[in-house]
């Protein structure tokens, strides 16, 4: 979800009327649950260790697959430029500054595995995975692809 908010500058603003839209308020039922789900990732700063119930699980993976069908022709944007270095690598180089800014911001730095999405050496190739990720779960599968990817982690 991460980047998401990285592309989308509403980030929560969006995602609440998404889930709205897609009549997931049953579930997500306002801009601070969604805040609480996001912050069950140990890798916060603002962890709270609650466990996630199985439909909020789905309806957040509903949320990311369906964000990614509206973001889809920026997170392409995204991905062309970082395959054009000798284009315009700008939009990428953009993007990857503002998601290692919210990184910093948003996620425990002193965690080993935030550390290596921060190392500049590592932190291109997984970053890369992960948007191709969200390009990937635009299709009709989408949802159940990005679902099985998660859990099989």
């Amino acid at each position: 979800m991460l980047i998401l908010e990285t592309i989308d500058l509403n980030g929560i603003e969006s995602l609440y009327a998404l889930a709205n839209e897609l009549n997931l308020n049953y579930v997500l039922s306002s801009k601070v649950n969604i805040w609480k789900l996001r912050n069950n990732n140990p890798m916060r700063k603002s962890y709270i260790n609650n466990k996630i119930k199985l439909e909020e699980f789905d309806a957040l993976v509903k949320l990311t697959s369906e964000m990614s069908k509206y973001l889809y022709p920026y997170i392409r944007n995204i991905l062309q430029s970082r395959e054009d270095n000798s284009g315009n690598p700008i939009v990428w180089q953009d993007f990857k500054k503002r998601y290692l800014e919210l990184l910093n911001e948003r996620f425990n730095t002193k965690s080993m595995k935030v550390k290596k999405l921060l190392d500049p050496n590592t932190n291109d190739e997984l970053l890369l995975k992960s948007i191709l990720k969200l390009a990937l779960c635009t299709s009709e599968r989408g949802y159940k692809n990005l679902k099985n990817s998660l859990l099989n982690n």
